[in-house]
């Protein structure tokens, strides 16, 4: 090849190019351009996090005047840096923990509970005649509460009984009477007995004499004789006679024990009588207030019985607590009760906790609600004050909650 007259061969540049290896191609050249690019990228996010950390933790006094300059708080609006440590308290006190409670529902009720006042013993298909009491009014134990259609025969029953009791009575001092007058008697016919046989005693004595001086016959003398034993055999029957009413005394002759029996078993009579007019009356069994009355004059009294009777003066609340909390309740522990129509929480203590496990009674209004639950009764006593407030909600489904782990 002959070199070109105007190309000065010195001044080109020599190509050297390597025998056996293919030129690069522009592709090439530009992924690896490429590659050397992305492994700087990770080296500039190490320094921004590196200036991040630094600017929010340490805050040099160059960006803490770019922050006030912009109006910007450090922190998000905190006033100290975000790693700023806590300052650790010397001492710490010791908080008590605030006590537990367990909630139980229940209902108020009277202090010894609402008393079902029932017909009396021996009633049976008798009828309300008269109502004594109203509801709402506070009675006695032993006051009449109401009068059964059966007074009428009993009362009747009762005056035939007294009636008897005094003919028992008088038959027992006319059997005195008659018993005093028999042992008068009796004396006097053994006084009588005695004077005929001394006199036939003296004429016997007589016709001895006459009978050894041969005046007087045989016959005479024994006729004598049989006049003075007969005398002293009415003697002896005389004397028997009385010692019948000498040897005891007048109230324990038969006659009179007799009478006197009879007498008692007519008393007996009237005392039972008298009991059974008292089934014709009902009558309060204890202190306290007519609650509800559920019959009226002419009604049969049914299983309600004829009306309650409550003691007001004195307010309870029972709860019934779960099997499973029963344990954490303790005699003295404070209770609260809440109910819709209460005009505020009431107060009070529980004061005594069931030996029983039962089934729960008061069920929340909820579909949900578990009505076959296990629960023991819990009697809570309720402060003078809110005792003055439950005694207008008698049975009244309240909720109660006991503060557990309060007393000692």
């Amino acid at each position: 090849m002959t070199a070109h007259p105007l190309i000065d061969e010195k001044a080109l540049p020599i190509l050297a190019v390597e025998r056996g290896a293919p030129a690069p191609t522009p592709r090439a050249s530009r992924v690896r351009r490429a590659f050397r690019a992305l492994r700087v990228v990770p080296l500039i996010w190490l320094i921004f996090a590196t200036g991040a950390f630094v600017g929010l933790y340490f805050q040099p006094p160059g960006l803490q005047v770019a922050m006030e300059f912009l109006g910007l708080q450090p922190g998000g609006g905190a006033r100290d840096p975000i790693a700023v440590a806590a300052a650790r308290p010397a001492r710490l006190e010791a908080v008590a923990p605030e006590p537990r409670q367990v909630v139980a529902l229940g209902r108020l009720l009277p202090q010894n509970d609402v008393v079902v006042v029932a017909p009396p013993y021996g009633a049976g298909d008798a009828r309300v005649a008269a109502l004594l009491v109203k509801e709402g009014d506070t009675v006695s134990r032993g006051d009449g509460l109401a009068v059964l259609d059966n007074e009428g025969q009993l009362r009747a029953a009762l005056e035939a009984a007294r009636a008897t009791v005094g003919v028992r009575d008088a038959a027992l001092a006319q059997t005195r009477a008659t018993v005093t007058a028999s042992r008068d008697e009796a004396r006097a016919s053994l006084a009588r007995a005695q004077s005929a046989a001394q006199a036939a005693e003296r004429e016997f004595e007589r016709a001895e004499e006459l009978r050894r001086r041969g005046i007087v016959a045989d016959a005479v003398y024994d006729q004598r004789r049989a006049a003075r034993d007969q005398a002293l055999r009415e003697v002896e029957a005389a004397r028997a006679t009385l010692s019948r009413f000498e040897r005891v005394d007048a109230d324990a002759q038969p006659d009179v024990l007799v009478a006197a029996r009879n007498l008692d078993s007519a008393r007996a009579e009237l005392a039972r009588a008298e009991r059974d007019l008292d089934r014709a009356a009902i009558r309060a069994p204890a202190d306290g207030t007519v609650l509800t009355v559920h019959v009226r004059p002419g009604e049969k009294p049914g299983a309600k019985g004829v009306m309650n009777l409550g003691d007001l003066s004195r307010m309870t609340a029972e709860l019934e607590v779960y099997q499973t909390q029963i344990g954490q309740v303790a005699i003295g522990d404070p209770v609260t009760v809440t109910g819709d129509a209460l005009p505020k929480p009431l107060a009070g203590t529980v004061t005594r906790i069931g030996l029983e496990v039962g089934r729960q009674s008061v069920t929340d209004a909820s579909p949900a609600a578990n009505t076959d639950a296990r629960v023991v009764k819990v009697q809570v006593r309720l402060d003078p004050a809110s005792s003055q407030i439950a005694r207008r909600f008698t049975n009244l489904q309240v909720s109660g909650r006991i503060s557990v782990g309060s007393t000692p």
